[in-house]
């Protein structure tokens, strides 16, 4: 006998059980993972977590945003007859795409040129037209902004303007206040309010702006360092400042300090969390776990959360380099 329809299963939490894939996406009742690191931060006195924001089903912590972008611009009207167009580095363009074919909406996405092979396929799977974009369209003051400038001459040109509409995560506080009220609320329940440093990457500020508020208020001696690497980097989805545009959205009153990090020991630690820990992260894992080492070095004590915007598996092409100078381990 079929199951009446009144009968058929709903979703529940506790059996992780969804009725839709947006349910998993990191909130209250479904928090990312939070796991500690047993040996690339040997300090006795100073315990570094992970918060594993590729456990959202679009693989990263911009499944967040991308859910309150859209959600902001659906509550408000401004996704009426549009479409949508966006900048990224791959992340928030792969949730935007995935959460744009859950609503019917057709994504463009510009994305800079060098990013890997991997996020430009899943874009173009997802549905999004993808347009890579070389950095000299951007003026000089902001080199590596061009996939940005592109996007804006899509939603602001004549031509093309009501045609498109902009989540613009650079400049729309509904992508801090998607960590405001989930990753912030998420850590502080996690560490059972014991956090003594959060540290994250500067990309669009998004997080390290709305988790940074969220804990301050709750404790107000947290310390958040922001991570920045060098000019001319190779880590995507992070950007250094001194090259490109400093987002809108960025609380600059909450960052205690930055900690630049160079691409080498980036990736040296990103080799090792797959290696001795076991995590298949990002590039940009690696970067903000060295610089939490440098606080570990300096004889902080403590306990500390850092951001692990995603896993590694889009970025093989780039790993596959670094592998280069021993070899690709055999099969």
């Amino acid at each position: 006998m079929k199951t009446a329809i009144e009968e058929r299963l709903k979703s529940d939490n506790k059996k992780h059980r969804f009725s839709d894939i947006r349910e998993l996406i990191g909130n209250h009742n479904a928090p990312t993972p939070l796991v500690k690191l047993n040996s690339v931060i040997p300090a006795e006195n100073f315990e570094l977590y992970l918060k594993l924001e590729w456990f959202n089903p679009f693989g990263s912590i911009k499944d967040r945003t991308a859910f309150y972008l859209l959600k902001g611009m659906a509550d408000n009207g401004m996704l009426d007859g549009k479409e949508l167009v966006e900048p990224t580095s791959g992340n928030t363009g792969i949730a935007l795409a995935a959460l744009a074919g859950l609503m019917g909406k057709k994504l463009t996405v510009t994305v800079p040129d060098e990013i890997p092979q991997e996020k430009q396929i899943l874009l173009r799977m997802l549905g999004a037209e993808v347009w890579a974009t070389p950095d000299d369209l951007c003026p000089i003051d902001h080199p590596k902004d061009g996939a940005i400038a592109l996007a804006h001459s899509f939603s602001e040109s004549e031509q093309t303007k009501d045609k498109y509409a902009m989540p613009n995560q650079y400049e729309n506080h509904d992508n801090v206040r998607a960590h405001y009220e989930t990753t912030g609320p998420e850590i502080w329940e996690q560490t059972e309010g014991k956090i003594d440093y959060f540290l994250a990457g500067l990309g669009t500020c998004g997080t390290i702006s709305g988790t940074g508020k969220y804990l301050k208020e709750q404790k107000q001696d947290v310390e958040v360092y922001a991570m920045e690497p060098q000019k001319g980097h190779r880590i995507p989805g992070l950007k250094n400042m001194e090259e490109s545009k400093l987002p809108g959205i960025y609380a600059e009153d909450v960052v205690d300090d930055i900690i630049r990090v160079d691409d080498g020991p980036a990736y040296e630690m990103t080799r090792r969390l797959f290696r001795e820990e076991g995590l298949m992260v990002g590039p940009s894992t690696g970067a903000i776990v060295r610089a939490a080492a440098t606080l570990a070095e300096q004889g902080r004590e403590g306990l500390a959360v850092a951001v692990s915007p995603d896993g590694g598996q889009k970025y093989t092409s780039y790993f596959a380099d670094m592998l280069g100078d021993e070899g690709l381990p055999q099969g």
